[in-house]
């Protein structure tokens, strides 16, 4: 498997950190990916957490750009500013950090949701509540 898919929520112990699930650890050994870029999501209560390319596919993006632009300079806001580096201990839990307490509103249990290319962590009640609102806006759009 070389995707991340599905989801898992997880207890953060009493030292704060959280199991990443086993599934989710075989694709980051697979990808031999050690350090962990995390970013604020653009849209969603969540983190966003890759490899090293999850950050390049964002920094290609912005060199697109005109980098005196306004559109540029807020996507480096976003992408520099909201991001950080993680590991996972030895044992491969996440330390949850105030980085990502203060931008989910996590507290005692983290939702890991598969994204294919990268991970996310939630709430686990927005977590339900993001994907009950996209069913709805999905079965809109296909008439279901």
């Amino acid at each position: 498997m070389n995707r991340f898919l599905s989801n898992a929520t997880n207890r953060i112990d009493a030292k704060g950190r959280v199991s990443v699930p086993a599934s989710f650890r075989a694709v980051l050994a697979g990808r031999e990916i050690q350090e962990l870029y995390c970013i604020q999501d653009f849209i969603f209560p969540a983190i966003s957490i890759g490899g090293p390319d999850l950050l390049e596919r964002y920094e290609r993006q912005m060199v697109s750009a005109d980098p005196f632009s306004p559109a540029a300079n807020e996507m480096s806001l976003l992408i520099h500013g909201g991001g950080v580096f993680m590991r996972l201990d030895s044992e491969g839990r996440l330390m949850v950090t105030d980085f990502i307490r203060d931008f989910t509103g996590i507290t005692s249990e983290v939702t890991f949701v598969g994204r294919s290319d990268h991970f996310q962590v939630w709430r686990p009640e927005a977590f339900h509540e993001a994907q009950m609102a996209a069913r709805k806006g999905l079965a809109r759009v296909t008439g279901s």
